[in-house]
């Protein structure tokens, strides 16, 4: 039985719609180096397994130790160092509304703003709209009342407005007229906060407690101006933790500092659907492992292990914005792109070269959809996003996401071939799974040979042990075909209806690309394609053809790089208050200190969790706009700390003006803690691509490689005499000609003609060639 050392394995696990993608490693003994195992499997198959995570652990498990663990047995964790998870639970009960059930409480007077929301009209032109229901079943009005003193705009606001001394009290009160009776108070972000109206404790409890009769137990809280004064806020959690309530989500907390209130109010309302789903499935996922799991990854959250942590196996989570974070910081919020997040880190830090620049387009087709991102040396992060109706609040990765995958049902429709958005999934999945399922993407380019059933994994069938069942794709493709050709009188083969569905998928998944480069300036032909996903290999070539991207990244863990990716992800931790200062020369020094406060509360955070200091680095965020204007930019500090030209900037490219002379507000202060995961990674694909010397093969040697020769269909046409290579024959720096089929356990890349094949050792580098050269 093999035998490694004690907290040693590291396991990442992405569970994504079609399949879940496990990446493992651990130490050889012999060699010093660590060896790695990739697994996929399906991410639902109720007969075998109830959750694919845990049971992709298991497989791991199996295999590195060589003991045998039932299905149902309490797995244990002596070998494991660290579980990584990313999680598609959060982002499904947000699109499918299987969320909580839970009350909104807000102030008195604006029990409907949620409902009536911002006003935006994104389908104006709709005969018939239909705007998505709310989140909440039931609201609670609070009377309570906070506001601003004074406004911003008055031209005698200097002379007029409250000062404060150190200490925070009153040192010079309003010189004008107050709205009413109140103390007032300094709020988090130095502006003076009138009290109108405290919350009546007793009344709030009784109102909670006639909501928690009813049987809710989930809260959303949402008061006026708790962006800079959440007192209120919290005096009403402390009354629902005292009742019992299970979840109550604050909106001063789930987005700090951040001032609209209805964006606000609806992240927190997402906050407290998700967030219980979440937890439900998190405790799920702890219950299948020995008890003291969840005790260890808590002592190393709370800085209570030993040496740090290092004898602890800890659980961790991928948020939106590409960071790692710990079980009891995760939330709903937190997590709607959680498994996407992964792969966009994967291919930025297996594929940017830092020398170069040439920024990457990331294309990762999964079976259910694909997820399209832009990487130029830094995370391009937005602050609010809408999904499936839905606009929060929160950091999450700038990623386009398009119902285009392996699993897209086909549909002839309307005289058009259509590919989704509707999915076949893993259960059933597509014709060829052997369940009983409808046309998909998958059977097109298994019947168009793209795919060759022989090497693809054989996981299906009752016994998880048998391989595609092609001639399912073909009869159901066929019957397509009949009706295709009924309708139209023309006389399309099945090759000619199946590329058809393809080409379809291709310019699907080409439309975000664009509106990521083209439409934001950038020339898509001066991009790096990085394909990954089980599915991107197939259609990489014939999309960058498309878009005119000459060049095509697949690492070799493409088809699991967002399980990947978090392996080798950082550790984040991130704090942001509130601000109302002018940015000038004058508050510059005050800025500065808050940065400096939330510098040191991040370093500290990340040193309990057990980081050492050189491992830890920072990035300071002010979230800026001109006066008079409520559009701010969250603005990353440059690297001559000249704010006002970077704001400058940014806002140039996205509105493509400037307002010269106009005072620029600081709305917030954020700081976002790394902690590395490691000192230093390999060479990325792009910089060993141009320091390497590549050698094509002779033909004997060609002929020895290849395993076999299949018919395959391309765009020129059918091409009967394709060879097929097995990635694992190939050797580092040898050069291949298209077109050919290139295979490893868990992908199949379709290398088409005018393209090259440069084999590296963590991967290929594809290359267009005209054929005049």
């Amino acid at each position: 039985m093999p035998s490694i050392p004690p907290k040693s394995l590291r396991i990442s696990v992405d569970r994504g719609g079609t399949f879940t993608d496990v990446y493992a490693s651990w130490p050889d003994p012999d060699s010093g180096k660590r060896k790695e195992i990739i697994l996929k499997l399906l991410s639902q198959d109720p007969k075998n397994y109830k959750d694919a995570p845990r049971e992709g652990v298991r497989r791991v498990l199996e295999k590195v130790t060589g003991r045998k663990w039932d299905r149902e047995e309490k797995l244990g964790v002596e070998e494991i160092d660290f579980i990584r998870l990313s999680t598609t639970v959060a982002t499904n009960a947000l699109l499918e509304r299987k969320g909580a059930k839970h009350a909104l409480v807000i102030t008195k007077g604006f029990r409907d703003l949620l409902l009536i929301g911002n006003q935006s009209r994104p389908r104006i032109f709709d005969l018939a709209i239909r705007k998505p229901d709310v989140l909440y079943s039931s609201v609670l009005e609070v009377d309570e009342r906070v506001t601003l003193v004074g406004y911003t705009s008055d031209p005698q606001r200097s002379e007029r407005e409250v000062q404060f001394d150190e200490q925070g009290k009153v040192a010079r009160e309003y010189k004008g007229d107050l709205p009413g009776e109140g103390e007032v108070a300094r709020g988090l972000s130095g502006e003076a906060v009138q009290v109108l109206k405290k919350p009546d404790v007793k009344k709030i409890e009784e109102d909670l407690q006639k909501l928690y009769d009813d049987g809710v137990r989930v809260l959303a809280v949402v008061l006026l101006h708790s962006y800079t004064y959440p007192e209120h806020e919290l005096a009403i959690q402390e009354v629902a933790e005292r009742i019992g309530f299970t979840h109550i989500s604050l909106s001063s907390q789930c987005t700090p500092g951040m001032i609209k209130l209805v964006s606000r109010g609806v992240s927190a309302t997402a906050d407290a659907y998700l967030t219980p789903i979440l937890r439900e499935y998190i405790d799920g996922f702890f219950s299948g492992f020995e008890e003291g799991l969840r005790t260890q990854t808590e002592e190393v959250e709370e800085g209570k292990a030993e040496g740090g942590g290092e004898k602890n196996t800890r659980v961790e989570f991928m948020m939106s914005d590409g960071g790692l974070t710990d079980v009891n910081k995760f939330s709903g919020l937190k997590s709607i792109l959680s498994g996407p997040a992964g792969g966009v880190v994967g291919y930025a830090l297996t594929g940017y070269d830092e020398e170069e620049k040439t920024p990457i387009i990331g294309l990762d087709m999964g079976g259910t959809s694909t997820d399209v991102s832009r990487y130029d040396g830094r995370y391009e992060i937005v602050f609010e996003t809408t999904t499936a109706g839905v606009t929060v609040q929160s950091p999450q990765l700038d990623i386009n996401t398009v119902a285009a995958g392996g699993g897209s049902r086909l549909f002839w429709r309307n005289g058009l071939f259509t590919t989704g958005p509707e999915s076949a999934g893993s259960h059933p999945g597509p014709s060829c799974y052997r369940k009983g399922g409808p046309l998909a993407v998958t059977d097109a380019n298994l019947v168009l040979g793209r795919l060759d059933a022989e090497f693809f994994p054989k996981i299906f069938g009752d016994k998880e042990n048998e391989g595609l069942d092609i001639e399912a794709s073909k009869k159901g493709l066929e019957e397509l075909r009949k009706d295709i050709n009924t309708e139209t009188g023309k006389n399309m083969s099945v090759d000619e209806v199946a590329w058809g569905f393809v080409t379809v998928a291709n310019e699907t998944m080409c439309r975000p690309i664009r509106a990521l480069t083209e439409a934001r300036g950038y020339s898509t032909a001066k991009h790096i394609l990085s394909s990954f996903g089980g599915a991107g290999g197939q259609h990489a070539c014939s999309i960058a053809d498309a878009l005119g991207i000459k060049t095509v990244l697949v690492h070799k863990f493409s088809s699991v790089l967002s399980a990947y990716g978090m392996a080798l992800a950082d550790r984040v931790f991130e704090k942001q208050e509130p601000s109302s200062e002018i940015y000038s020369e004058e508050s510059k020094t005050r800025i500065q200190s808050r940065i400096d406060h939330l510098s040191k509360q991040v370093e500290r955070e990340l040193g309990r969790q057990g980081f050492k200091e050189e491992r830890i680095a920072t990035e300071i965020y002010l979230n800026l706009r001109y006066e008079g204007t409520d559009t701010a930019l969250m603005t990353l500090a440059p690297r001559d700390d000249d704010f006002v030209k970077e704001f400058e900037k940014v806002y140039k490219q996205e509105f493509g003006f400037v307002l010269e002379g106009k005072p620029i507000v600081v709305d917030n202060v954020r700081v976002r803690g790394i902690g590395h995961s490691f000192d230093k990674l390999p060479p990325t694909l792009s910089a060993s691509s141009r320091s390497k010397k590549f050698y094509t093969l002779s033909a004997d040697e060609l002929s020895k490689r290849r395993r076999k020769t299949v018919s395959v269909y391309f765009a020129k046409g059918r091409k009967n005499d394709t060879p097929v290579f097995l990635l694992d024959d190939l050797k580092e720096g040898m050069e291949l000609d298209g077109p050919l089929l290139l295979i490893d356990d868990t992908q199949t890349i379709v290398l088409e003609h005018e393209w090259k094949a440069f084999v590296l050792q963590d991967g290929l580098v594809l290359k267009k060639v005209s054929e005049e050269t």
